[in-house]
């Protein structure tokens, strides 16, 4: 083995060290070979996966046809259990009429299906039967599967395994095999309803003429088993019986419908199965494996086949070497191409000889190393990003929170106990929606919500100088949106643009759908300002003012807007002296899955 390995080894290191014209000359003669025979090899496989299909094939169509035929036989033994049912015993009282004519009647209608119709009461007592009326003294019906079966569950019938009739006494003393249908019933007497059971025997010679006139391929039998794999019909049952001759029906039982192919005695063998419905029965096909026949023509093709290839492959074998011998420097050109296109997920092709291996694994070092420091560098900026966030967030609260506070104490001495209830009231609802769980994106609606609560409590603070108007289109509350962006707003118009108003003053808060943006204005009918100083409001360059509200002004808004969704999103303000300010935010109109996507990236 190791004198192998070694030849191995050194006939490996000799083609990474051969020149082109070497491997040229070389791949020549192995394509040649290994062509032929890989050809050949896929022609026989072809052709025996090609007769394999045709046997599945046509076991499945016959299946279907004789599961067709056996649907038809059963439904038509439920059409007359439903007749027994429906048309005879509901319609019936059995304190004044007998169910025995009109069972009569039916079992005439279908002797040639039934043995006999039957109907009990919940004990097991008789209540009516045909044609066979006197049951055997032995037999306790209580007791028997099918009865138990109907007992148990109401709404549906059940099919029993073929079984000798055993519970009538027959006069004829012959042994009649039957399949039982049992069904739970109501019965009516002297006005009051009680359970039953209806037992319709039906002639096992229907089902086991459906299933004796099926042939299949090769050979192939066909057989009938019950959901558990106990045989219900089968070609050579006396023999199975007689324990002369097996059959793998327990393994068939756990095999979905369809082709499957097994080995059972040391043969290989194509076995289909089909669900019969309303019964759980599984209808089973054995077929002989198919094999390639000798006396096929694909022999004669596949001679003719050969020739023609070795033609093709004197004209095309420059070619195809040349192509295999070149393919390995076109792939690593291929992703180079994309490397250089900005594609992240580039795999860099390694293969070939000597010289293309060393250059691709030299490349493959490169790109390793690029993508090492690209994700450095991505990873810095996303802390960064987020720290900057952080800042930003701690500003927005605590300043507000003691100025509330104070308010609460000053109405609490003043006997303002109503009013104080209220504004504590108002700042728990608000600092609940600010909290989030944690989350920085939140629905609009919650941050609606903050806002309202928030001038609940200016109002009070301010006797309600001052109205608010807070309103959103249709469907846009449903959308998401960074939080805490409104109420600095609010706090910047409260301050500035109602410090001289009297009894007028109005702010007004409106958010809409703006094509694929979400807008949301906050305006007052405050002094207003100049343009050009309100477009100075958003300058990076201009000093930070602390106002007397919470510090975190319309800039410090504007600046985590853009660092969350990015630089074509943020605040716009628009003001004229004495005409009020607009101040007009914009973000993008993010549904609840791209909440939760981005949310899950910031954690990440």
């Amino acid at each position: 083995m190791s004198f192998f390995r070694g030849l191995t080894a050194q006939w490996v290191e000799r083609y990474r060290k051969m020149s082109i014209q070497m491997v040229l000359s070389l791949s020549f003669t192995a394509v040649a070979a290994v062509g032929i025979l890989l050809m050949g090899v896929s022609l026989i496989w072809r052709f025996s996966t090609a007769s394999q299909q045709l046997v599945a094939e046509n076991s499945q169509r016959v299946l279907a046809q004789a599961n067709l035929n056996l649907d038809s036989y059963l439904r038509r033994m439920m059409r007359i259990a439903d007749t027994a049912y429906y048309r005879v015993i509901k319609n019936s009282d059995l304190a004044e009429d007998s169910l025995t004519g009109p069972l009569s009647l039916l079992y005439e209608a279908n002797r040639d299906d039934l043995v006999s119709l039957a109907v009990f009461d919940s004990q097991g007592a008789l209540v009516s039967a045909v044609p066979l009326s006197s049951l055997k003294p032995e037999v306790n019906l209580v007791k028997t599967d099918w009865f138990q079966a109907a007992s148990r569950s109401m709404e549906n019938l059940h099919f029993s395994t073929p079984h000798v009739q055993n519970i009538f006494a027959d006069p004829d003393y012959s042994y009649r095999w039957v399949v039982s249908l049992s069904h739970h019933v109501q019965l009516t007497r002297d006005g009051v309803t009680e359970s039953g059971v209806l037992l319709v025997d039906m002639s096992f010679s229907g089902i086991e003429q459906v299933c004796r006139d099926v042939s299949l391929a090769n050979g192939g039998y066909l057989y009938l088993i019950d959901k558990d794999g106990e045989l219900i019909y089968h070609p050579r049952q006396q023999l199975i019986y007689a324990g002369l001759l097996e059959e793998n029906n327990q393994a068939a039982a756990a095999y979905r419908d369809g082709s499957h192919v097994e080995e059972f005695q040391g043969q290989s063998r194509q076995v289909t199965v089909k669900t019969v419905g309303y019964t759980g029965w599984k209808l089973v096909g054995v077929a002989p494996a198919a094999s390639w026949p000798a006396s096929s023509p694909q022999p004669l093709l596949f001679g003719l086949s050969l020739l023609l290839f070795a033609i093709f492959l004197m004209a095309f074998l420059n070619f195809l070497i040349s192509a295999r011998i070149s393919d390995p420097i076109r792939r690593l050109e291929k992703s180079i191409k994309e490397l250089e296109s900005g594609q992240a997920d580039v795999e860099i092709a390694e293969g070939g000889c000597y010289e293309i291996q060393h250059l691709s694994r030299s490349v493959r070092s490169m790109v390793s190393t690029m993508r090492h420091l690209m994700d450095d560098i991505i990873q810095q900026e996303g802390q960064k990003r987020r720290s900057e966030l952080e800042v930003l967030q701690s500003q927005i609260n605590p300043h507000f929170l003691y100025n509330t506070l104070d308010s609460v104490i000053w109405m609490t001495e003043s006997g303002q106990q109503e009013e104080a209830i209220q504004m504590v009231t108002s700042l728990a609802r608000l600092f609940r929606i600010a909290l989030s769980r944690g989350k920085s994106v939140i629905p609009l609606c919650d941050e609606l919500e903050h806002a309202r609560h928030y001038m609940n409590i200016q109002q009070i603070r301010y006797k309600n100088k001052f109205s608010t108007q807070i309103q959103a289109q249709p469907g846009v509350e449903d959308l998401y949106t960074l939080k805490l962006i409104v109420q600095p707003l609010l706090e910047n118009a409260i301050y500035h643009g109602m410090a001289s108003a009297e009894d007028d003053g109005l702010i007004q808060v409106s958010a809409y759908r703006q094509g694929d943006d979400l807008i949301i204005d906050v305006e007052d009918n405050g002094l207003g300002m100049r343009p050009e100083v309100a477009a100075s409001l958003l300058d990076a360059d201009r000093p930070q003012v602390r106002t007397s509200g919470s510090g975190i002004g319309v800039r410090n808004v504007h600046q985590r807007i853009r660092l969350t969704f990015g630089t074509e999103y943020g605040l716009t303000i628009f003001s004229e002296p004495d005409e009020g300010t607009l101040v007009r935010i914009r973000l993008p109109a993010l549904t609840r899955e791209e909440a939760d996507r981005r949310q899950q990236g910031e954690v990440l």
